[in-house]
């Protein structure tokens, strides 16, 4: 496996997703969302993920840096929709 560009902007947008084995990324303005599990093996393949996840995590971190941070964000906002199955 050769390694993969980062085509991934940390914070820049609320539609790209990166996909490092069964490990998703998806991107938002305001957090970065990692869900599942990925592999790091020993080998060349490995070596490619953990090296693309490397690049990830400093971007965000760089990203992170580069901009005035509040101490926490407030906590997401819930809607409450109709059962459309009723």
């Amino acid at each position: 496996m050769s390694e993969s560009p980062l085509n991934f902007t940390p914070f820049a947008n609320e539609a790209d997703v990166l996909e490092v084995g069964d490990l998703t990324v998806e991107n938002r303005l305001d957090r970065i969302t990692i869900a599942g599990e990925v592999d790091l093996t020993l080998d060349k393949a490995g070596l490619a993920r953990a090296k693309l996840l490397l690049r990830l995590l400093a971007a965000a971190v760089a990203n992170m840096e580069a901009s005035p941070l509040p101490d926490a964000l407030p906590p997401a906002g819930t809607q409450t929709v109709d059962n459309p199955f009723n």
